[in-house]
């Protein structure tokens, strides 16, 4: 079977890949026509596809996150992959193909993961700063085990959250040592803290998501975060408007840095704006690392990167 990662343009193939999304959609010709778009997936990456013949069975037998067997041909659309399905069916039993096998996994053991997060909650020598990212934490600690970091952009599989928060620990553990000007408690919490609410904004099954939450689409990951700080000040009787309790806050308002990408506020402490930074290297290298992944060795340059502007990225010979 051929690995996503290892199609090439104009090759046909056959295979078995998840319907990691699928949508009924209509052509522009007249009279419309139906057809699928569609996103198939597994351990090795993800490739838009369309089906263009869909038959009124085809619409009640296909679901997304269900197993598929394709033959299909590699195009390239807009400088980027895209699968034509000439055929498709579902998996069954006698295939002896399991849907975890075509999941994407964080490289660390998730288990592993959270008991990093969990130690790291631990160093935080403040006293009242450890309470609150605790009970931040515990709203959604099974979760890390298997929630992405996003849908798309980056680390969008099985505990990427997970992966992405130890990863920043990383990072500003370094920028600590570093920079000892810095609160290493502050850098700590925030890394913690800011994206800790996206299993609050997406539904999720086995690190892909479905679509996002109610709570996600009206407040989103950010304020909800900031509403959970709140929320721990209170129930362990902190004054809401402590300086504590405004520096966690404003940390997790202005990880983003701009309106437009969704923070309200823009850095105004010298741990927020290394934490933008540490979020947004480990993001932006990830989506380089993926794109490099997924981009067959003997070609030079990767496809655009949605998330860098539209970049690409060139692979050195060396």
């Amino acid at each position: 079977m051929t690995l996503i990662k290892q199609l090439t343009n104009q090759e046909e193939f056959t295979g078995f890949y998840l319907l990691k999304e699928l949508e009924l959609k209509q052509t522009n010709s007249t009279p419309a026509k139906d057809y699928f778009d569609i996103v198939l997936c597994d351990s090795s990456g993800q490739v838009p596809a369309k089906y263009w013949d869909v038959s009124p069975a085809d619409k009640e037998a296909f679901f997304p996150m269900g197993l598929v067997k394709v033959r299909g041909l590699v195009q390239m659309y807009r400088e980027k992959q895209q699968v034509k399905i000439m055929k498709i069916r579902k998996a069954t039993e006698r295939d002896g193909v399991s849907i975890t096998d075509f999941i994407r996994s964080a490289p660390i053991r998730p288990v592993d993961l959270v008991y990093t997060i969990q130690q790291a909650v631990q160093s935080i020598a403040d006293a009242d700063i450890k309470t609150i990212v605790q009970h931040c934490v515990s709203k959604v600690e099974e979760k890390l085990l298997h929630y992405p970091a996003a849908k798309t952009h980056h680390h969008a599989y099985c505990a990427g959250l997970a992966y992405h928060i130890v990863r920043m620990l990383e990072v500003g553990e370094f920028i600590c040592r570093q920079r000892p000007f810095l609160n290493a408690d502050l850098i700590k919490a925030g890394i913690i803290l800011h994206d800790i609410a996206k299993p609050e904004e997406m539904v999720a099954q086995l690190g892909i998501v479905s679509e996002y939450s109610v709570p996600g689409k009206l407040i989103g990951h950010i304020s909800l975060a900031s509403n959970w700080i709140t929320e721990a000040a209170i129930l362990h009787n902190m004054p809401a408007d402590s300086d504590r309790i405004i520096a966690l806050q404003h940390l997790v308002l202005s990880h983003h840095n701009l309106g437009e990408w969704g923070s309200p506020v823009q850095p105004q402490m010298a741990e927020a704006v290394a934490l933008h930074h540490i979020d947004a290297l480990d993001a932006k290298l990830q989506m380089v690392e993926d794109a490099l992944d997924a981009t067959p060795e003997s070609e030079r340059w990767t496809p655009v990167i949605r998330g860098l502007d539209n970049q690409a990225i060139y692979r050195t010979g060396f």
